[in-house]
């Protein structure tokens, strides 16, 4: 039997303090993953590019990093868009030949879904499921200050699965 299962105590035992291993309290505790637990995991380094810049530059940037999709950050430091491989590909189909020139302001994703560093990473992974992206920025006091993936909030989620089915075997087997 585990050492952790404590049977019921009947008599003058019953009122003292027991040493129990789970509670009501600790099977329900809702510890919740944030954006800020994968950053931290993750690092905090952003890449960007400025709205200026050609499609050519983001496409270099894009190789040289092996990423995804860029944050469109102004001079300024303010968020104005997210530029992705995908925007890029639809672009190259709709002007062949004539799109690696063009800045990336005409061709970026204007009004970027963010989230903050507090936000649950299951409603990161609802809404970018939802929304069918797979990049988020992550915005604090208005600057972009970490990128979040569709990949990382799953591959985040499956550590979590396995480190939880692993305490529950070791709970059953002792």
């Amino acid at each position: 039997m585990p050492g952790s299962f404590q049977p019921p105590i009947r008599g003058k035992a019953a009122g003292k303090n027991q040493g129990v291993s789970q509670s009501l309290a600790s099977n329900t505790a809702a510890d919740t993953a944030t954006v800020a637990t994968l950053l931290k995991n993750k690092g905090g380094t952003v890449i960007s590019i400025n709205p200026e810049d050609t499609i050519a530059a983001a496409v270099k940037v894009l190789g040289e990093h092996g990423i995804g999709a860029l944050p469109v950050v102004t001079a300024t430091g303010e968020l104005s868009g997210i530029l992705s491989e995908r925007d890029i590909v639809r672009k190259l189909a709709q002007t062949p030949g004539e799109t690696l020139p063009q800045s990336v302001s005409e061709n970026m994703t204007p009004g970027v879904e963010t989230c903050t560093a507090d936000e649950p990473l299951v409603s990161v992974l609802r809404r970018m499921t939802d929304g069918r992206f797979r990049h988020m920025p992550v915005v604090s006091d208005g600057r972009v200050c970490g990128m979040v993936t569709i990949g990382d909030v799953v591959n985040f989620r499956l550590r979590e699965l396995e480190h939880e089915a692993l305490q529950l075997k070791q709970m059953i087997v002792g």
